[in-house]
């Protein structure tokens, strides 16, 4: 298949597709006479791999990882959940942060709770004194 009908296939845009060739997560594909690309079902098999690692939000540099690990099946896969112990840990730091950031801007979105107008508005008062360097409401 040409490199179109693999980017219907999975989803995968042609130059999403085309970046993870040159980042070594999926295989080049052989030349057809005509100089097309050929991708064939292993490609399609790496591509929605490298996919679903991506919804994970996991790292290029961990998927590369995980690819290499896939091609050792007798290995033991205490590698594989140390890279998922990680990544778990990357997201609960994101969610704390997340949460700082929610509570930042509950905070400053308290201090417009009327309709004014804007050269009365708290919240663009507020950001109008941290852009000048002052301390704000939500960060004090």
């Amino acid at each position: 298949m040409k490199i179109g009908d693999l980017s219907k296939a999975t989803g995968v845009e042609v130059g999403t597709i085309r970046f993870y060739e040159r980042a070594g997560l999926i295989d080049l594909p052989d030349r057809l006479p005509n100089g097309y690309r050929s991708y064939g079902p292993r490609h399609l098999e790496s591509l929605a791999f490298v996919r679903h690692c991506r919804a994970l939000d996991i790292p290029m540099a961990d998927i590369r990882r995980l690819l290499d690990l896939a091609t050792l099946p007798t290995e033991d896969c205490g590698n594989v959940n140390e890279l998922v112990d990680e990544q778990i840990e990357r997201v609960r730091a994101r969610i704390k942060s997340l949460r700082a950031l929610e509570k930042q801007l509950t905070v400053l979105r308290a201090k417009c709770t009327d309709h004014h107008q804007t050269n009365e508005c708290g919240i663009l008062s507020e950001l109008v004194s941290a852009a000048s360097g002052e301390a704000c409401v939500c960060h004090p």
